[in-house]
């Protein structure tokens, strides 16, 4: 059975981060080790929450690992929130990379046209920099504007020449693939666009855009888009996949009239995940 290592935060009530991709990539049929570098009462969406920084911690678990002579098919990050975590987790990606290891680095840092509170101009340059070590990277539109010093435009105020800009931009940075999230032309739909940085070939799916915004469904999308390409899919199917299970997802909790702020109720499709290739 493959082994796939995600480092990011946990919040003990909350659907995002480490508390979506543990269930989900497990739903793959892949073997989940998890890397905590927060844990969080709730997550950051809740108008109360307490936060335990682990960095400290990181280096004594990856140290037990190595005397255990423990490896991984691939290595996911998610959110980061410190120069120091960068730094640490990069010499991780040294230590722990494989012939065969896969890197993804998701690098989370703002939404909607502004980075999260507590992030600057230089974190933003560090994470580019962290970004180099990655085979495939996963941006939003914020993300991809910031690292590429662009203006920043909302959905339906752009064009295909500012997309390929951006995926042009992003291919200096050293990623074999790049997955660019949240595109929309028009305002109506969403899209995802892959980006093969060494054959210039692109991968686009675009679906029906939902009134629903709230936590965790970049991190859905990533934690299966990466068990998909883990376990040998292409990444056209591994987006469809991605992008059609945070779709249902988001289906099942508008139909909840009791829905919470907690996230999307991806449980009610775990199931699927593990026959996913029936049907792709």
């Amino acid at each position: 059975m493959k082994r796939i290592l995600t480092i990011q935060d946990i919040s003990c009530v909350g659907k995002c981060s480490l508390t979506v991709a543990l269930p989900v990539i497990s739903a793959l049929g892949l073997e989940t080790a998890i890397l905590p570098t927060a844990v969080l009462s709730t997550h950051t969406g809740f108008r109360n929450f307490s936060f335990l920084d682990l960095t400290d911690e990181i280096e004594k678990i990856t140290a037990v690992w190595k005397k255990e002579n423990i490896s991984f098919d691939g290595i996911y990050t998610g959110f980061l929130g410190s120069f120091r975590q960068l730094n640490i987790i990069s010499r991780l990606f040294d230590e722990f990379k494989g012939n065969s290891t896969l890197i993804l680095v998701d690098p989370c840092m703002g939404d909607n046209g502004k980075l999260y509170p507590g992030f600057d101009a230089d974190f933003v340059k560090a994470m580019s920099e962290f970004c180099k070590k990655a085979e495939i990277i996963t941006p939003n539109i914020t993300e991809a504007s910031f690292m590429c010093g662009l203006e920043y435009k909302d959905s339906g105020k752009y064009d295909k020449e500012y997309i390929d800009k951006i995926l042009k931009t992003l291919s200096k940075f050293g990623a074999k693939k790049i997955v660019l999230k949240g595109i929309s032309y028009t305002g109506d739909d969403c899209g995802v666009i892959a980006y093969d940085t060494n054959t210039k070939e692109k991968t686009e799916y675009f679906h029906e855009l939902l009134p629903l915004k709230t936590s965790g469904t970049g991190d859905i999308f990533a934690s299966v888009l990466f068990g998909s390409l883990v376990l040998g899919s292409s990444i056209d199917v591994s987006i469809r996949l991605a992008a059609d299970f945070v779709l249902e997802s988001i289906k099942s909790t508008l139909a909840d009239k009791d829905r919470t702020h907690y996230g999307v109720q991806f449980e009610k499709h775990l199931a699927k995940l593990g026959t996913f290739k029936i049907s792709y």
